[in-house]
């Protein structure tokens, strides 16, 4: 396993807040409607479960947190919450060497493959590692 270095990365023009210290900022009105979870939010919920629980203790929550405060302030503020949930499951999977970057690559090449023969609407946007 790899010794993951601690990543601070502090949000441009905020007086060295780190990238999620989003407090007090103005970012406009927050939007508090209610929303029923897509069935992949809901998928990501339950793989952090099997991964962070007692039985598997792949990684620790505080990995998932620390992963996801390593963002960059674009993607930050950019992607969803379940968005960087999901990235960051991906990375610490790689960082632990449950699987390599390059079987994620491979699968995802798999599954694009397989829902565009489907006809399936499928995303051409790269995830930064």
């Amino acid at each position: 396993m790899t010794n993951p270095e601690r990543i601070n990365v502090e949000r441009a023009s905020a007086g060295h807040r780190t990238i999620q210290d989003v407090g007090g900022l103005d970012f406009g009105p927050i939007d508090r409607h209610e929303h029923d979870p897509a069935l992949w939010e809901k998928r990501t919920d339950a793989m952090l479960m099997l991964l962070v629980g007692p039985k598997k203790g792949a990684f620790k929550i505080d990995a998932m947190r620390r992963t996801i405060e390593s963002y960059n302030q674009q993607d930050y503020d950019r992607i969803g919450y379940y968005d960087k949930w999901i990235r960051a499951i991906r990375n610490l999977i790689v960082e632990q060497e449950i699987v390599s970057a390059e079987e994620i690559e491979a699968r995802m090449a798999e599954l694009r493959a397989k829902h565009e023969k489907a006809g399936r609407a499928v995303s051409g946007e790269k995830i930064t590692w």
